[in-house]
């Protein structure tokens, strides 16, 4: 009896190791099909990411504000404090005389002084600047013609040409003096509205005193004396001590120092 119960009981416990050995295995096995499942769902997701970045790297797009500027050439946005140099001085610098005429395209936005005479509004604040200078140091200027039109043009220069008639010129020779002191239309500077013709007041100030003013400081302020007598052969104009024309605070000190003309700085 004792020999059937020993061989049951080592029945028992072999039945028992085998069903733990089936037990581990089992669990092995799910263990390694878990494994392979993760490593085919990561590399899915990996490859998935890898083909479709958009997908992970997108960002909210920020609203344009109202003062951006698409450059569409290079597909960067920038604002108008960013463009170059030369796109901020172009306006100012634009050369107009008797062999340059106008742009047909060329417009400006003008502000009107408080004598009626009135000047393109990019120029206004440096010219107030200048004027406010002026006073302080006892001188006291006034703008007495600023932007003009082709129209208006027109007319001072049938003006000239008639009073130079009525001294006795030729209709030539009227035409030829007339063009020295008034631009053809076309080829003014008033036209540009950033030129003005600056005198006294007649009160507190004399012509001599306002025209030495300007000719020491009016370049600090960005204006220069276009015609100086010096360049009558170059800019075509004779002496106007009292025309002034803003280019702007580094090209008008340059010309300054440099002593030269718009053309020659051009």
């Amino acid at each position: 009896m004792r020999d059937d119960w020993d061989n049951n009981n080592f029945s028992r416990h072999k039945r028992r190791k085998k069903s733990k050995r089936r037990t581990l295995h089992r669990s092995i096995k799910l263990f390694l099909i878990l494994c392979c499942c993760l490593t085919v769902m990561m590399l899915v997701i990996g490859l998935f990411a890898n083909n479709f970045p958009f997908v992970k790297d997108k960002q909210p797009e920020a609203p344009l504000t109202n003062n951006a500027v698409i450059n569409t050439d290079l597909n960067i946005s920038s604002t108008p404090d960013t463009q170059s140099d030369a796109d901020e001085t172009a306006w100012c610098l634009i050369l107009v005389n008797k062999w340059n005429f106008i742009p047909d395209d060329y417009e400006v936005e003008l502000t009107e002084l408080t004598n009626g005479e009135s000047v393109d509004k990019r120029i206004y604040p440096a010219l107030q600047e200048m004027f406010d200078a002026a006073r302080s140091d006892g001188v006291y200027p006034v703008v007495v013609s600023g932007y003009r039109t082709a129209d208006e043009q027109q007319s001072l220069m049938e003006e000239k040409i008639a009073a130079y008639k009525a001294e006795g010129c030729s209709d030539e020779e009227a035409i030829t003096k007339a063009e020295a002191w008034v631009a053809i239309p076309g080829t003014s500077e008033h036209q540009l509205g950033i030129a003005v013709d600056i005198n006294e007041d007649g009160i507190h100030s004399m012509s001599d005193e306002v025209y030495e003013w300007l000719d020491q400081n009016a370049y600090k302020f960005g204006f220069i004396r276009r015609y100086p007598p010096d360049k009558t052969e170059i800019t075509g104009v004779i002496n106007e001590p009292w025309h002034y024309r803003y280019v702007g605070a580094d090209a008008a000190a340059e010309i300054y120092n440099q002593a030269i003309c718009l053309e020659e700085y051009k």
